[in-house]
């Protein structure tokens, strides 16, 4: 039997287009599988921020950032804590991950036509010690058209390969299994779905109208994690973080299962790492949701105070923006899956922002009169929409009706008015001094001394209680699944590996397969290990992606 295509791609997100790009490049012929309508080309990508990890950028040096290959591998792997024998690969995949960064990434993507918002973002900014966990210089880039913009050159680049005969879009198709000749995984069989209008993120019918198997020398799984599953997260919940969540909104759509994982692994395939994973603290329900459990994360500056359930303050350093994990192992601990924000209209306006493509239209957009309009508003526009119609919003003017509004939202008294009181009062009298013992109130100092951050992420410190920068605002945080840090075990050639077969040696390449993305854990199986310095999601998709493709075609006849 002749073959269909030379390589079949299962899943058109951004990691699927960028091998399948990189194929077309090569002359190869291709079958792109997903299961979405074509309206949902590019997955999950589409929907992002847009950020990106780059080391020594040119936007790093205008602000006098001064970064290297060494201090960001440092930080990598403080934040990273390999520790196990399965992180053979994945730290492999670190070293070549860094050196991309480092190197031709940002010339390579901006030869493609993709541009950076010029102010350089601080997102992980951890607060222990050199070694540990975080990110030690601004490095998140923000893409000029956000998500859209990031995954433009390559749906660009695969549609140039429909028109050249070399691509075959092959949407509504669900992969069921994979299959191997001659010792090869060379099979793809599955079902096709009946053809379907719905929107991009909206759930898309599962009618089965007809069956496919396909052929090809090579596979690629590109079909990204288990985050809309929370059946499947709730089952891989590390037990270090202890009992899942009973409540929690969905960064993703419901499609984004982690089903083709399993059936990567039935065809010989390693999984590895499924208790890591990367979920947001600071989720709040969308008031103008696209799928079910719409949450989207509040990006925060490092001003608002964080709060328990029952209004004591967070440890240090579970600061706005600078510990994801730290702060969930915290809350899990705590008793109660939810957390709160207080702050005011000051710190709201210059400091939240909103992760999402379709949360900043400026940006999204390429608009630079909206940008300059954003900046000058008291309240950005997306910001206000959440405060005027957000279920987990409570603005009030004075402190005894925000703490009714809180207890009122949860439907407990937990918070008392005495104690949120004593706390903010204590924090207050810090500010008045240019010396102080609160390690919060010297991050926000130590934020505003870098220029990006002044400008435009960090309100000048101030009295929380002082009339003239309210109304006060309360913001309740739920916990918001999105990635999974482990998956199917590659090499540095995306080869899938096979279980070991024993002791510390891992396992041989499962001939055929490969994978990328979200679903190789962004490379190796795990390469962000237990924590992400952020910006290396997409960057990592992009990476290992562009490396399964270019690894697939010199391996086809």
């Amino acid at each position: 039997m002749a073959d269909d295509a030379d390589v079949i791609v299962i899943g058109a997100g951004l990691a699927g287009l960028v091998a399948t790009a990189e194929l077309v490049d090569a002359g190869k012929k291709v079958i792109l599988l997903d299961q979405e309508p074509e309206e949902s080309m590019g997955g999950q990508a589409h929907w992002s921020f847009g950020g990106l990890f780059f080391v020594d950028s040119p936007e790093q040096r205008r602000f006098r950032v001064k970064d290297s290959r060494e201090l960001a591998m440092q930080d990598w792997l403080g934040t990273a804590g390999f520790d196990r024998p399965e992180d053979h690969w994945p730290r492999q995949w670190a070293e070549a991950y860094v050196d991309f960064a480092a190197g031709e990434k940002r010339a390579w993507l901006h030869a493609q036509g993709m541009r950076f918002f010029p102010v350089v973002g601080w997102a992980e900014r951890g607060g222990y010690d050199a070694t540990g966990h975080g990110n030690s210089v601004p490095r998140f880039h923000i893409t000029w058209g956000t998500g859209p913009g990031v995954v433009a050159p390559f749906e660009r680049r695969v549609r140039e390969g429909v028109a050249r005969g070399l691509v075959q879009l092959r949407f509504r198709h669900r992969v069921t299994g994979l299959a191997r000749s001659a010792g090869a995984v060379d099979t793809v069989t599955g079902e096709v779905l009946e053809a379907s209008g719905a929107e991009r993120g909206t759930a898309s019918s599962r009618a089965v109208t007809g069956e496919f198997t396909y052929r090809a020398q090579a596979v690629i799984v590109t079909s990204g994690g288990i985050g809309g599953n929370h059946d499947l997260v709730r089952a891989q919940w590390p037990e270090r973080l202890g009992t899942p969540p009973a409540h929690m909104l969905s960064g993703v759509p419901a499609h984004v299962d982690g089903l083709m994982l399993g059936i990567a692994e039935a065809a010989g395939g390693s999984q590895i790492n499924r208790d890591r994973m990367w979920h947001y603290t600071e989720g709040i329900q969308n008031w103008n949701p696209i799928w079910a459990k719409h949450g989207i994360r509040i990006l925060p500056g490092p001003s608002s105070l964080w709060f328990d359930a029952r209004g004591k303050r967070l440890p240090v350093p579970l600061f706005p923006g600078f510990d994801t994990l730290g702060t969930l192992d915290h809350i899990m601990k705590s008793g109660h899956d939810y957390t709160w924000f207080v702050l005011d209209q000051r710190i709201i306006g210059k400091e939240f922002a909103l992760s999402g493509s379709e949360q900043n239209p400026d940006l999204t957009g390429k608009s630079v009169r909206d940008v300059i309009g954003r900046a000058r508003a008291d309240v950005p526009a997306p910001v206000k929409a959440f405060m005027d119609n957000g279920a987990d919003f409570v603005v009030e003017k004075d402190l005894a009706s925000l703490v009714r509004g809180m207890n009122k939202l949860t439907g407990e008294p937990l918070i008392d008015e005495a104690g949120l009181r004593r706390e903010i009062v204590a924090r207050d009298r810090e500010i008045g001094n240019p010396f102080t013992k609160d390690l919060q109130v010297m991050a926000v100092r130590g934020a505003r001394k870098y220029l990006g951050d002044k400008l435009i992420r960090t309100a000048a410190p101030h009295r929380i209680l002082d009339p003239a920068a309210g109304p006060l605002i309360a913001v309740k945080l739920h916990i918001l699944t999105r990635k999974s840090l482990g998956g199917l075990e590659t090499d540095l050639s995306s080869r899938v590996l096979a279980e070991p077969a024993g002791g510390t040696d891992r396992g041989a390449p499962v001939p055929g397969l490969y994978a990328a993305g979200e679903a190789a854990g962004f490379g190796g199986g795990g390469v962000h290990g237990y924590r992400s310095l952020e910006g290396t999601f997409l960057g990592g998709c992009i990476y290992s992606g562009r490396t399964a493709g270019r690894a697939a075609a010199r391996a086809v006849g």
